[in-house]
């Protein structure tokens, strides 16, 4: 990866959403447009002190925000940190393509050297 890519990639924020649970949580808030620790549990197969552990995460790489609502707090999903985070996935993606494309001209060159 060339340098100016990885520069761009965040990897606490990509450590956030390499778990499965996380990303099943962005998806259940972005469905719901916003949820609690008690209402995400409920759909999840996790405790809900698990949910909480798994929202600090997600909020301290910047992909929650959470506000105060009674004795609980309502999550939604930070859409311009979701918004880099697809920049960053993009980004890593155009790298690995311009990859694999030079690796199938090589291989292809090869080939032809040997048919020759």
């Amino acid at each position: 990866m060339s340098n100016a890519v990885t520069e761009q990639i965040d990897d606490h924020l990509w450590s956030a959403i390499g778990d499965p649970t996380r990303r099943r949580m962005l998806d259940l808030l972005l469905i719901d447009g916003d949820g609690t620790a008690t209402t995400l549990g409920q759909q999840l197969p996790v405790t809900r002190q698990a949910v909480a552990k798994h929202l600090g995460v997600l909020e301290r790489v910047g992909l929650v925000r959470a506000t105060p609502a009674g004795r609980e707090k309502r999550y939604r999903v930070d859409d311009a940190q979701l918004a880099r985070a697809v920049a960053q996935l993009s980004s890593v993606g155009a790298a690995w393509d311009a990859r694999l494309h030079r690796i199938k001209r090589i291989a292809e060159a090869i080939q032809r050297t040997q048919q020759d």
